[in-house]
Order: structure tokens, then sequence, then C-alpha cells
């Protein structure tokens, strides 16, 4: 789990993060965004004891950075690790994070024994294809995120859930299953099974031991397939 140290550094706020920026480094976010808001310029990163970054990781600080543009600031990454330098590389984000502040890059480590040429080029090729595949279809599951969070009054993090539980139960691609939960707001609707199951996330992270009603594609279903009526108006 990624921890973070925060100390004012003029008019911008300096952030140290140490551990894995993975999907659970989302829970800093809150946090990070007050740093934000109290800070006069934006906000510093320094990633050096960053061990491990992924792309829910990366998603992470491009929020932060979206969220410093909205209020006129910069986000920039003062200093980081290979782990992290080497995502910013494969995604072409590097530029978005240097702002006015040069990105010092640490002396290189020495390089890992990652097995013979050809297996490695052959997993960076995997991993490259991954990360842009990923990076295309983040407009689309983040706008499928938001019709949950609208729907449902469910907070970023609870619409994040829900989506994953529910494309792991209908053995559906995350960017499908939002693809599928788009179209619902032009007249499409659910199948069935995905119906129930979306239902099903809805109670578990909403509200525990009760069903909610899912008004994406007709009427939600419990787990045990009972369908049920329309949420109560707020």
């Amino acid at each position: 789990m990624a921890t973070m140290d925060v100390a004012p550094d003029g008019d911008r706020m300096t952030v140290s993060m140490w551990g894995e920026l993975d999907l659970g480094s989302r829970r800093l976010l809150p946090e990070l965004y007050d740093m934000l808001t109290l800070s006069g310029g934006g906000v510093d990163l320094r990633l050096d004891a960053v061990g491990f970054c992924d792309c829910s990781g990366l998603n992470a600080l491009l929020d932060l950075r979206t969220r410093a543009l909205d209020q006129g600031k910069t986000v920039t990454i003062r200093s980081c690790g290979v782990a992290v330098e080497r995502l910013l590389d494969l995604t072409g984000t590097r530029e978005l994070f240097t702002g006015s502040a040069l990105l010092e890059r640490p002396a290189p480590p020495a390089p890992p024994d990652t097995g013979p040429p050809q297996e490695s080029s052959r997993e960076l090729r995997a991993e490259v294809a991954q990360l842009r595949r990923a990076m295309q279809t983040r407009p689309t599951i983040d706008l499928a995120r938001g019709i949950l969070m609208a729907s449902f009054n469910l907070t970023p993090e609870a619409a994040w859930s829900v989506l994953v539980k529910t494309s792991q139960n209908t053995n559906t691609k995350l960017h499908h299953l939002a693809q599928d939960l788009v179209g619902t707001v032009r007249g499409s609707t659910l199948p069935e099974q995905v119906q129930r199951q979306l239902s099903a996330a809805v109670a578990g992270v909403n509200r525990p031991g009760e069903v909610a009603a899912c008004t994406t594609g007709g009427p939600a279903a419990d787990p045990d397939g009972h369908t049920v009526g329309p949420a109560h108006p707020a």
C-alpha cells in the first residue's frame, strides 16, 4: 500500500510517496485533493521510493493533475524511481507532469536479470499493448463510472468497485461492460444477468443488506434472481 508524507514548500506542497501505486492508491486522493486546495501553486511529487506502479496508480496521478488544472495549478513529478519512470515513458505521459519544473532523473539502477532477450522483448511489447488499450478505454470507463455515481449516489471509489465486481461476476471485460452501460443512456438494455449482478454489486457497496434498484436498462434483480421495483426517489 502506498503511503505519503507532505511538506509545505513556498506556495506549493511537496508530497513524498513510497510503496506501491496501484488501485489501492486511490484512497490517497482525498488527502491529495486537500493538499492541492491548500497550496498556492500546486503539488510536487517525489516518487523515488515507489517500487511498483501500474495503470491504476498512474490514473490516480492523472486525476490529481486534472483537479489541479481546474484550479489553475500544476502537478509535477520532481523525481521518481525506475518503476514510475518506465510507465511514464511507455504511456507517453511524462510531459504531463513536468510543468515548469524539470523532471529530475535519478541515476539508473543496475538492470535486473529479466531472462533471455527474446522473452523480455515479448513481455515488453505485451505490456505496451496493454497500457495503450488501458489509456484508450479509460474515457469510456470513466463515463460509465459517472453514470453509476449519478444513478445510485455512489462515491467514485464505490462506482469503480461496482464496475470491477460486475465485470468479474459476469465474465465480461471491463471496457465492454462500460460500453454497455454507456449504451443504456441511448436506450439500449443490459442483459438480465448483468442487471442482476450490477444490482447486487450496488447493494453491496451502497446499502449493505438491502438490494438497490437498477435504472440502467430495466428492472433490477437481487442476487437470487428476484425482480425488485424501482428505487424510491431521493
